[in-house]
C-alpha cells in the first residue's frame, strides 16, 4: 500500500551502478530501509543530493511491513535546509548528531514523539544564529527522554554526584567508576534545565564542554547496547574550538 510520511535521512549506501539503499527514520513506520535506483544519473527524479545526512523529507512510500527493503514512489526535501549543508559549524554538528542517531535508534516501529523532537531540532539548528556551541549537548540530553534513560531527578537537590551507570543524582560518591563529580555535576544539571532556545545562557569553557560531551557519550554507551564509539565528535570539537 502507498502511504504518505515524513522522514529524516540517517544513512545512504551505494547499491549497484547508480542506486542507493537509504535508511530513513520515518514518522509513521520508524526506521526503514528503501532502495532508490538511478540517483546518480544526471536527470534522476530523486538525486543523491536530496539524501544528505539529516535532510528532512516528504515521501510517498510503498509499505508492506515485512521488515525488508521497501520502495519510494515520491520524495522531496521539505522543509529545505538552507544553512546546514553550507555552514561548516552547522554541518559538523549535523554530522555528529547523525552518527549518534544512527547508532542509538534501532526500532522498526513508529515513535511520533521521538520523530518530532529530532525533526524540530534539525529545523531549529538550520535557522539558529547563535548558541551553536552548546546545541549538541542540549540535544543529546533531550534525546534521552525519548530513548528511555533520561536522568532521574528525585535526589537532585544538593546532589554532588551523578551516577552515569544508574542514571541518578547522589549526595555520596557512587561505587561504580562511571560518575560525574563537582563542578561537572552542576553543569550537567544545567544542561537538563536548558532548551535549544536557551543555549546562549549556558556559560561553560571549551574544556568543560569537551568533558561533558565525552561523559554524555559514555552515558549513552552505558544505556544503549552496541552503541560503541562515536568518531565525528573529534571533528566537531575541532570546529567548535
Amino acid at each position: 500500500m502507498l502511504h504518505k510520511t515524513r522522514g529524516i535521512v540517517l544513512k545512504v549506501t551505494d547499491h549497484g551502478d547508480s542506486g542507493v539503499i537509504v535508511q530513513i527514520l520515518t514518522e509513521k513506520f520508524g526506521l526503514r530501509s528503501y532502495i532508490i535506483k538511478g540517483v546518480k544519473k544526471p536527470k534522476a527524479k530523486i538525486s543523491r543530493n536530496m539524501l544528505q545526512h539529516l535532510h528532512l523529507l516528504d515521501m510517498v512510500v510503498y509499505h508492506k511491513n515485512t521488515g525488508g527493503v521497501e520502495h519510494i514512489r515520491e520524495l522531496k526535501n521539505a522543509p529545505l535546509l538552507h544553512h546546514i549543508p553550507y555552514d561548516v559549524t552547522k554541518s559538523s554538528i549535523a554530522l555528529f548528531l547523525n552518527e549518534v542517531l544512527y547508532k542509538a535508534i534501532k526500532q522498526q516501529a513508529d515513535d511520533e514523539q521521538l520523530f518530532e523532537y529530532i525533526f524540530n531540532s534539525i529545523e531549529l539548528l538550520d535557522n539558529m544564529t547563535s548558541g551553536l556551541a552548546n546545541f549538541h549537548l542540549i540535544f543529546l540530553m533531550g534525546l534521552t527522554r525519548y530513548l528511555g534513560f533520561y536522568p532521574d531527578r528525585t535526589a537532585i537537590s544538593n546532589a554532588s554526584y551523578f551516577d552515569l551507570q544508574n542514571g541518578v543524582f547522589s549526595r555520596t560518591r557512587p561505587e561504580s567508576a562511571f560518575f560525574l563529580s563537582p563542578p561537572h555535576t552542576a553543569h550537567f544539571e544545567q544542561l537538563m534545565n536548558s532548551s535549544h532556545d536557551g543555549t546562549t545562557n549556558i556559560s561553560i569553557s571549551n574544556d568543560e564542554r569537551r568533558y561533558l560531551l565525552s561523559r554524555l557519550l559514555e552515558y549513552y554507551a552505558l544505556h544503549i547496547e552496541g552503541f560503541g564509539n562515536i568518531r565525528s565528535h573529534e571533528i566537531l570539537e575541532e570546529v567548535l574550538g
